[in-house]
């Protein structure tokens, strides 16, 4: 069954680049939260040698010479696109796998296997004509052999432009190509078992295919083992249906600067707690526990060290931001110590289930869960209408002086009627 990975090129650098023209061919690296390092590079970044995870203050003076051009993260601009993308991509097969935000399988079984990467290209096309970001598409009988497809049309290896089909190759061919590429490059494969396959002179694609799975499976584990089959064609991972709901929902930033004090502590977790409520609803689950969860910065060596977190039991389980809320402060004051430097806080929701699955008890009041839904749906409507926190909780605060630091951002230009792009 022949398996789709389309995966959107240097994707923030692909937003920012689409309201911005004049990026086009410059240098240009998007940082990651409070402008820290490198998280998306365009190809004139990578051919100076940047690596992903550069730390910006590290990359000051090769920037001043080479006039790379940084710019802050804008999530709120990249989600949207995101979901333009995974949209449109899913007329292309009755099944997709939404895997990341820039990246999807789709299942092309049923398709004639002689028509693929031209129907690759017509993938390529439409999502550059309906929403300008541009794609690779790769296509392999496994979702390993797809993602692998990818990694050759992203580096012009397989003389196709930006769509790479494995089952155009012959046997030979394709023996050829794996023994060219190295072995890090195969989906699951980091840098530990990059290294231990080296001591076994196992440096390539190809030299992994070829190798006995049993012995594979003493040395490693079954996980390597099904990479393998997947490299010889035999599937072992499944396409999963798109929308399958989370288990749990985090939301944690790093501060733009360190919090001392409870009053920003808090107003920093009922921020967060209320964007994971948000997503709660959307996928239409309630949760029965929520996380709490706060640290120091561990690089600054001189301040006291101190790190915590606690799982707050909900008496019910629920998707209404004014309960998450109370029981997240809750949690944080039992946590809190005086007089240190904060660097970070989190949530995190668990115990999610689907919406109307939970039991009820002798002593709930049955009008209390109409009026949370009329108030969530009131909520939510007014903020997609109006824009984000337009409508929310008073803990969150107002001024954030916790916030994160994005001052490089572009403008949400398609999310808010006030940052639209301006033509002249």
């Amino acid at each position: 069954m022949p398996i789709a990975l389309v995966d959107c090129n240097n994707f923030y650098v692909s937003c920012e680049r689409m309201f911005n023209p004049k990026l086009e061919g410059k240098p240009v690296v998007v940082l990651s939260n409070n402008d820290g390092c490198a998280v998306s590079r365009s190809n004139e970044v990578k051919a100076l040698g940047i690596k992903m995870g550069e730390p910006w203050f590290r990359m000051k003076d090769i920037s001043k010479q080479h006039g790379i051009i940084a710019l802050s993260s804008n999530y709120t601009l990249y989600g949207d696109l995101s979901a333009r993308v995974m949209a449109t991509l899913a007329n292309f097969s009755p099944q997709q796998e939404i895997y990341s935000i820039d990246e999807c399988f789709l299942d092309l079984g049923g398709f004639d296997p002689k028509t693929l990467a031209e129907y690759g290209q017509k993938i390529r096309k439409t999502v550059k004509r309906n929403v300008g970001i541009p794609v690779c598409v790769g296509i392999g009988d496994t979702k390993t052999l797809a993602k692998l497809a990818n990694h050759c049309a992203k580096k012009g290896l397989s003389g196709s432009d930006g769509v790479c089909d494995f089952g155009q190759l012959n046997s030979q061919r394709r023996s050829e190509l794996f023994s060219s590429i190295p072995v890090g490059e195969v989906w699951g494969v980091g840098r530990k078992i990059t290294e231990g396959l080296a001591k076994l002179n196992i440096k390539t694609v190809e030299d992994l295919r070829r190798a006995s799975p049993e012995y594979l499976r003493q040395q490693f584990s079954i996980v390597l083992v099904k990479t393998v089959n997947e490299l010889n064609g035999i599937p072992c991972i499944e396409l999963e249906e798109a929308g399958t709901p989370r288990q749990q929902i985090m939301v944690s930033r790093s501060f733009g600067s360190s919090v001392s004090a409870l009053d920003g502590l808090s107003e920093s977790v009922a921020h967060y707690t209320t964007r994971a409520a948000e997503k709660l609803r959307r996928d239409g689950s309630i949760a029965a526990s929520i996380c709490v969860f706060i640290r120091t910065n561990p690089f600054r060596e001189k301040d006291e060290q101190y790190s915590r977190s606690i799982v707050v039991p909900l008496l019910q389980s629920t998707d209404d931001t004014t309960k998450l809320v109370k029981s997240a402060l809750i949690g944080l004051k039992s946590i809190y110590k005086p007089a240190l430097n904060y660097a970070k806080s989190g949530v995190l929701l668990m115990g999610l289930h689907e919406k109307g699955s939970a039991q009820r008890t002798l002593f709930d009041d049955p009008a209390e869960q109409p009026r949370s839904d009329k108030l969530m749906y009131v909520l939510d409507s007014i903020n997609q209408k109006m824009g984000k926190d337009s409508l929310t909780i008073g803990a969150s605060g107002t001024k954030q002086r916790w916030a994160m630091r994005r001052e490089l951002k572009s403008q949400n230009y398609t999310s808010d009627i006030n940052e639209l792009l301006e033509a002249w």
